[in-house]
């Protein structure tokens, strides 16, 4: 992988995680109440608000696009790291056990996107950051279909490898934002 996206991608993550830890000092691990669709539903509302400002070129409440993205990131963590304690009943947990957890789905969604990134030849930097939003609200619509569905499919990819691409694709749109210069 080009050492520069490396670069970018654990600088994004870094910030992500901070903020992930922060929240969760604040507030804990409440969002561990959430079924995995209503976390779905959060990236979705996450999503639209990104591309009503992209479409309408204007916004009323002042939290950037770039912070809708951060927020996908951390809800798509959410839902991986839900998809992993899915046995484990507990909505309490200590920042000292989900943090670790964080760093493993993120170590994961790293090793993807260097493998990905290979195969595509970073395609995605010569995208433009609405169709990084529509691919963003495709995967989502999958990732509903999945889960009305009861998680079962023929072919396709389940509702993991779907959060994990919205993920690296929310990392792709900060990049393409220079967000990482701005922080």
């Amino acid at each position: 992988m080009n050492p520069l996206t490396n670069q970018q991608y654990l600088q994004i993550i870094e910030f992500c995680k901070e903020l992930f830890e922060q929240k969760n000092q604040d507030y804990g691990t409440s969002w561990r109440i959430l079924r995995l669709p209503s976390v779905t539903d959060q990236i979705f509302i996450k999503a639209k608000r990104i591309r009503s400002i992209q479409e309408k070129k204007t916004q009323k409440i002042e939290d950037s696009m770039a912070s809708e993205f951060v927020g996908i990131i951390n809800y798509c963590a959410i839902a991986l790291i839900q998809c992993q304690l899915s046995n484990n009943s507990t909505i309490n947990l200590l920042v000292e056990e989900i943090m670790p957890i964080y760093q493993k789905v993120i170590h994961e969604n790293l090793e993807l996107l260097q493998q990905k990134n290979h195969d595509y030849d970073e395609a995605w930097r010569e995208m433009r950051v609405s169709s990084i939003t529509d691919i963003i609200l495709m995967k989502l619509l999958r990732v509903k279909q999945i889960e009305d569905n009861l998680g079962n499919t023929l072919v396709s990819e389940g509702v993991e490898a779907n959060y994990q691409d919205m993920l690296n694709y929310s990392v792709f749109a900060l990049i393409l934002l220079d967000f990482h210069l701005k922080n």
